[in-house]
């Protein structure tokens, strides 16, 4: 008697991502409950199982839901405001006297609605967000259905979402108490960075992450000159004063970390502490270059974001894994360096490992989660497919996504968005880009 499942996946290649370098050629995943309950040949599991749904993807690969460990969501309503400018004018001149005038629970539901719809579209199903009116993040992220860790910013001057560190500091953990229960969404600590957080602050937060096991989340090392203004104020690197501080934890997940030495390196070994790798905003801004390959090397774990759509202008993390396969053998002058499987393990199982879920995703493995993407290889720009890892992240693209799950439920159907409305999120858009239009004439 066939077992009843809620969903049966057939694919042509299935890449599990643990065990590592492991592909799976016609083979099925099994979901009941959420979960995955098996992979198999599609010929045994066809008759093994009696699915309320069977999903036949002859020319596809199955992935891990991508995990985008640093975004800032909202901020998709600001794409292509201040292109093309230096990071100091881009967020003194403009970003930052934009957020001032229009982020309010309005722009950041919305923005945060267009961001997950473009991550669905695109492959992820857990993103790390760290941005003002995280509620409202967190409603889009639980409506939608996508996963979401939460990170509520904490900056000791006002901000448009709190007047000091204390309020934001209260209302975050308000947060966290409202989700502690959520299957989907966490709420984690986001001190914005050293230059803009005290160390009363910090120490705060670094007692607080470590009595209640609440991660982490800060930009570090963000520019050489963050660093060198760091020496003359402190008398110490970033890192080193955090590390003083008990912020360097396995909580920590410290974001873009371009401007760094030995030292750093050997403190983020010692300390656990994972890093958030976004190449492209890196690039973009001209911040410089993650070393990535030496971080591996040193056995710290190096996950991917895209950083918010203002500094990146797209959601597309395997635009990310394929920029930091590249960027990684640009800056080491090794054509072996970051190669395809170890890109994709940074898009999923390392960022699974940096927001401390890698028990529950990251791979697709029995008993995690049946967080999905499946990949539609047959395009001519991907022939002829030869190794379908080297494929996803050499020659596709978010666009080439056709279907997506989280915990076992369908949000993406053939490139259809399944709990948001397309040409509703695109008219939001639009309608903020008239009103910044206005104000700015």
């Amino acid at each position: 008697m066939p077992q009843a499942i809620d969903t049966l996946i057939h694919a042509r290649w299935i890449i599990p991502v643990v065990p590592e370098q492991k592909v799976y050629e016609n083979c099925s995943l099994a979901v009941e409950g959420g979960q995955i309950t098996a992979l198999m040949p599609s010929a045994e599991a066809k008759i093994r199982f009696k699915a309320k749904r069977e999903v036949e993807l002859g020319h596809h690969a199955l992935i891990p839901g991508l995990i985008n460990t640093h975004n800032h969501a909202p901020m998709t309503l600001l794409r292509g405001y201040a292109d093309d400018r230096p990071l100091k004018e881009w967020l003194e001149k403009h970003i930052w006297p934009a957020e001032q005038r229009w982020v309010g629970p309005e722009f950041v539901a919305d923005g945060s609605r267009h961001a997950i719809a473009e991550m669905l579209r695109s492959g992820t199903t857990t993103f790390s967000d760290q941005y003002f009116y995280p509620e409202a993040v967190a409603i889009a992220a639980r409506e939608t259905g996508i996963r979401a860790h939460i990170a509520f910013p904490i900056l000791d001057v006002p901000t448009p979402w709190s007047r000091h560190a204390e309020e934001a500091l209260h209302k975050g953990l308000a947060l966290r108490d409202n989700y502690r229960a959520h299957e989907r969404i966490e709420v984690m600590f986001a001190p914005h960075a050293p230059y803009t957080v005290g160390d009363q602050t910090l120490e705060k937060i670094a007692v607080c992450s470590a009595e209640a096991q609440i991660p982490v989340q800060i930009h570090l090392h963000e520019t050489y000159q963050e660093v060198e203004t760091a020496l003359k104020q402190h008398g110490e690197r970033p890192t080193e004063r955090l590390q003083r501080l008990g912020l360097m934890s396995p909580q920590t997940l410290c974001v873009h970390m371009v401007a760094t030495n030995e030292r750093d390196i050997e403190l983020l070994k010692t300390s656990g502490a994972h890093v958030a790798h976004c190449p492209s905003s890196n690039l973009k801004l001209a911040s410089g270059f993650c070393p990535t390959v030496e971080m591996l090397d040193a056995g710290i774990n190096v996950s991917l974001g895209t950083d918010g759509a203002a500094s990146n202008n797209s959601q597309d993390l395997f635009a990310e894994a394929s920029t930091a396969a590249l960027l990684a053998k640009a800056v080491s002058g090794k054509a072996t360096a970051l190669p395809a499987h170890q890109a994709l393990a940074m898009a999923t199982i390392n960022g699974a490992r940096a927001l401390g879920i890698e028990e529950k995703t990251g791979s697709l493995e029995i008993g995690k989660s049946a967080d999905i993407a499946a990949i539609d290889l047959s395009g001519l720009e991907q022939q002829p497919v030869h190794d379908p890892v080297s494929q996803l992240i050499y020659a596709s693209g978010g666009h080439n996504v056709s279907d997506v799950w989280v915990a076992g439920k369908q949000l993406l159907e053939d490139r259809q968005l399944l709990t948001l409305n397309e040409a509703e999120v695109i008219q939001r858009a639009q309608l903020w880009r008239d009103r910044i239009a206005g104000h700015s004439r």
